[in-house]
């Protein structure tokens, strides 16, 4: 019969191989994870998504987009954003309508309650992204962003060899 092996103490955020010395990737996972968690939170008495607001976010700022662009753009798979928007035109946040010489195509367009859903998303999400960057001055963010954009960019392009 073997011996019970004693289990590690898992180390919080902050802590360990999860504090400033661990790895940059996970790290980066790891403040990706908290922050959705976060909006997760603050939008669910709206029962609202944070993928459902990335889309209305996305179809607010880009009318008429396709759902193949939009699936890109949100970084999600064609087939989930064909689900959240069959989702979010049931509750009327969203429509279609037809293209002005192809028949049809559909063209998705964010309805007025979807306007005022998202606004109220918005808000809240607004001071999510303040709290992320508190601490910070003008310069310092302009490094981080800069920094984000880049390891998108990057990523993009695909390993490098």
């Amino acid at each position: 019969m073997r011996k019970p092996v004693p289990s590690a103490k898992v180390p919080a955020a902050g802590e360990g191989r999860r504090g400033p010395e661990g790895h940059i990737a996970y790290l980066l996972r790891q403040a990706a994870g908290a922050q959705r968690l976060r909006m997760e939170r603050t939008l669910a008495d709206l029962d609202v998504t944070p993928a459902q607001f990335v889309i209305l976010t996305l179809l607010k700022a880009y009318p008429g987009i396709s759902n193949a662009d939009l699936a890109r753009l949100a970084l999600l798979t064609p087939q989930t954003v064909s689900v959240i928007v069959v989702n979010i035109e049931k509750r009327g946040l969203v429509g279609r309508l037809r293209h002005a010489v192809h028949g049809r195509i559909q063209h998705l367009v964010i309805t007025p309650a979807g306007e005022g859903l998202l606004a109220k998303c918005r808000e809240r999400v607004d001071a999510l992204e303040a709290a992320l960057v508190a601490g910070l001055d003008a310069a310092q963010e302009r490094v981080v962003r800069h920094w984000l954009v880049t390891l998108a960019l990057n990523g993009a392009e695909g390993p490098r060899g």
